[in-house]
Order: C-alpha cells, then structure tokens, then sequence
C-alpha cells in the first residue's frame, strides 16, 4: 500500500513538474517504449548473466516480499515467546524423552500446532528444533551453543541478502544503462543531421530520455525497493535472535520464565509485548501444560 502511495507520488510530481513548465510530454511518450526496452532489456539480460537461477528466483521473490512488507507481527513475538515457554518447560521437566517427540514432528505436537503462523516459518523451526535436539544429546556449553547459533544465523542472513544485493547491483548499473541508449539516440540523430532543426530538438530530446529513464528507473524505482528489501530481510531475522536468547539462557541455567524474559528483551520495540502482556500468555500457557499430559 505504502509502495503505491509512494510511486505515485514520485510519477506525479516528477512528470507533474515537467508539464507545468511547459515540457511537452508527447516528445517522452513517443521515446518511451524504445529508450524502456534498451534499457530494461539491457539491465535484465545482465542480471540474469550476473546470477545464478537461485538467485534470480530469490530476487523475484524478494520483489514480492519488498511490496508486502515484514511478515512478523506484534501477536506473532507473544506466540513465539509463549512457544519457547512451552518447549523450555518440557525439556526441563521431560529432559530428552519428553522434548525429543515434539522436535521429530512440529506440526503434531501441541507445543508448535497452536501457532500455525509460527509453522509456516520453516526455517525458524528447523532452527529452534535443531538445537533443542543438540541440547539434549549434552551439546550445552552456553558458550559453544551460542557460537553455533550465531554462525547459524549469519549464514541463513547471508543467503536471504544474495537476492537484495543483486537488485542492488542492478540499482548502481541503470544510470550507465541509460546513457548507453541516450548515446545510441545521439548516434541516431547524427546520421538524420540534415533535417530541420524542429526534427533534430524532438530527435535529441527523445535521446535525453533514456537517460532520464536510467536515473529514474535507478533512485526512484528499483534503488527504493532494494532498500525496502533489505529492511524486511533484517526485520525478519529478528525472531532468530529472540529464539537463540531464550535457548542459551536456558542452557545457562537461567529459570525457564525469565530466558524467555531475557529472549523478550531481544524482540523488535516496535513488537515486543510488554512485560505484563507476555506474564498473563505465560499463565496461559501454564494452564494448558498442566491440564495435558507433556
């Protein structure tokens, strides 16, 4: 929606402007769609020259992800802070017996089912379920545990930003891309040079579109979506982190109740339930553990 609201607003007063200072817009349209399909056709092929066809599919992907936005919501941290109480608590009450079930299969233990939103994240359920497991074959140095989950991280970060910083790349390269058409439209006129000066003005004009088109289709179109890209794949590797607070807390023989406060700590500000929020989903969460059998 913002997205939207953005690109319109940027349409409008760009080529608002250009009219309302005289500029005569027949002379763009008519350049257009020849500068747009050098231009777009030339920063296309490189990608795909550029990127492997994993990448190109992320990067496809990541357009989609730029125009939705971050997926986590405020209720989905309180749902993950409230998972991990629920899993800290039966491994401490359980040990190996009584978690390792619940890790084999996610998607039919009543600790992961009540969060189908939380499921669809397979990668952070991977994660959570690969290193509760380690724990229980006696991988519980804190301090290995939390050096193996960070490189974790880091790598699953590494591979989600390969897509953004190809847009990027695309983003730098379109300024150049447009002075390639804008010269071949210079060579164009050169070879017409014996026409009226009336002919030439609209000849050179629709030349300088594409590099307009270049330095638009750059700052104002992809560069803004690479950036929003960006800030979405660094929104959503935050969940990670409040999982791997609460995991090495507990491998720290910190109280299940307050890791997951610790792990709280570490969500977004913008997202984070408030302390008496997550005590009251705790207590919720209490009463179910006890009312069913772990």
């Amino acid at each position: 929606m913002l997205n939207g609201i953005g690109f319109i607003v940027i349409l409008g007063c760009v080529f608002g402007s250009f009219l309302l200072s005289g500029g005569k817009l027949a002379v763009v349209l008519e350049a257009l769609p020849h500068e747009l399909m050098a231009i777009m056709g030339a920063a296309i092929g490189s990608f795909i020259v550029a990127n492997s066809l994993g990448t190109i599919k992320k990067a496809m992907g990541g357009l989609l992800r730029a125009f939705k936005g971050e997926r986590w919501k405020s209720s989905d941290y309180r749902d993950l802070l409230t998972m991990m109480f629920g899993l800290l608590t039966t491994f401490k009450k359980g040990g190996a017996t009584g978690i390792e079930p619940h890790l084999d299969t996610p998607s039919e233990s009543k600790l992961f089912s009540p969060y189908p939103r939380l499921l669809k994240d397979h990668h952070l359920i991977e994660f959570i379920c690969d290193y509760l497991r380690m724990m229980t074959v006696n991988f519980e140095d804190p301090n290995q545990l939390e050096s193996a989950m960070e490189a974790d991280i880091d790598k699953h970060h590494h591979e989600e930003l390969a897509p953004q910083h190809a847009l990027q790349i695309m983003t730098d390269g379109l300024p150049a891309i447009g002075i390639v058409a804008a010269v071949l439209g210079v060579i164009k006129t050169m070879g017409s040079i014996d026409q009226p000066v009336e002919v030439l003005g609209a000849m050179i004009g629709g030349a300088l579109v594409g590099t307009f088109l270049g330095v638009l289709l750059s700052y104002c179109i992809v560069g803004p979506l690479a950036s929003k890209l960006l800030e979405v794949i660094e929104a959503d590797s935050k969940p990670f982190l409040v999982a791997k607070s609460a995991i090495v807390a507990y491998a720290q023989h910190v109280p299940v109740q307050v890791a997951v406060e610790i792990a709280r700590r570490m969500a977004p500000s913008a997202h984070a339930p408030t302390f008496q929020q997550l005590e009251a989903a705790l207590d919720e969460a209490k009463n179910e553990l006890n009312a069913k059998p772990a």
